[in-house]
């Protein structure tokens, strides 16, 4: 069939329009990518789930999902669903692997000192992971966030201390504070009743260990009051830690400016499932810190899917609450 000149000019002037259009940036469904991490202090592996939706240029958040102790990324994700609510929200989430020579148990060594310091031990090799995924994809370094459940919410909360620069805002999940323990001895004595350290001094330890800064530390917190693996006295000694070190953090001194003081408190139930209660902190109008506590949740991540080991479905939803506390908070 021959064509009309008009329609063969109009068909020439779509082709070149077309060549001048810049190529977009492929987009893509949700996936994994793997990684190593190597330095002095040892190698690590790391898997990043990139978002639905994730395009080269875009900046998006990341999230520091670090495991507890038996558990490891691909567990973690499942009883998380971090990925599927960072599908829907947008944002990376960062996945380290603990090293079964590094512990046995695969637990994150929080209870040596080594691992309690700014650039050092396990730390310093989480950092290391981060800084990788923001030199290989786009990230918005100003919505970092981290989180951890057991071993690794006391991982979490040393890494917000000493990294406070870095991370926008902590959630810590049945866990413990900022050097709750110093060793096996205590690390024993804090799991089975509580830190034997003073959470007000541990605030400004963990002021301290990020260079003393003048910024908040907005934390989330929560534990389970059956937890029989981490003492929920841990619980409330970790959200008192991270409101001292906002104490010290907001103008540099200890003058109860961010008190250990709830602002508000409020009880709920979920449908069919469990109650809670959130005790929420405040300073000058703005929420710095949360702590959920739920009723007869046992050592487990809250509100996780039904057939997985410490996976509790009766709680509210850890999740989505973490990461609708996360976004409100850019470092």
């Amino acid at each position: 069939m021959l064509l009309s000149p008009l329609r063969t000019r109009c068909i020439r002037l779509l082709a070149v329009l077309a060549l001048a259009l810049p190529a977009a940036a492929p987009a893509w469904a949700g996936q994994w990518d793997f990684g190593v991490y190597a330095n002095l202090w040892g190698i690590r592996e790391y898997q990043v789930w990139l978002p639905t939706g994730y395009s080269p240029g875009t900046p998006l958040p990341v999230v520091l999902m670090l495991h507890g102790c038996g558990s490891e990324p691909n567990s973690m994700a499942a009883v998380s669903r971090y990925n599927e609510l960072a599908d829907r929200e947008r944002f990376i989430v960062l996945y380290p692997r603990q090293n079964a020579s590094a512990n046995p148990s695969r637990c994150w060594n929080f209870m040596l000192e080594i691992n309690q310091q700014r650039g050092s031990g396990e730390p310093s090799q989480l950092m290391g992971m981060l800084n990788a995924v923001k030199g290989r994809y786009s990230v918005d370094g100003s919505r970092v966030y981290v989180t951890g459940i057991s071993a690794g919410g006391a991982m979490a909360a040393i890494m917000a201390a000493c990294y406070s620069d870095v991370f926008a805002a902590v959630m810590v999940h049945s866990g413990g504070m900022y050097k709750g323990a110093t060793g096996l001895l205590t690390a024993a004595e804090s799991l089975l009743q509580a830190s034997p350290y003073d959470p007000a001094l541990r605030g400004k330890d963990a002021w301290r260990c990020s260079g003393s800064p003048r910024r908040l530390m907005p934390a989330m917190v929560f534990h389970g009051t059956a937890d029989i693996v981490v003492n929920p006295a841990n619980g409330d000694q970790t959200i008192e830690q991270f409101l001292q070190t906002s104490d010290w953090g907001d103008d540099g001194a200890d003058n109860d400016s961010v008190a250990y003081r709830a602002s508000s408190i409020g009880r709920y139930t979920v449908p069919y499932g469990r109650s809670y209660t959130v005790d929420s902190y405040t300073a000058n109008g703005v929420l710095v810190a949360q702590k959920y506590t739920v009723a007869g949740m046992n050592h487990a991540w809250s509100g996780g899917p039904p057939g997985w080991p410490f996976s509790d479905e009766l709680g509210p939803d850890a999740t989505a609450i973490s990461w609708a506390f996360f976004r409100n908070y850019r470092r």
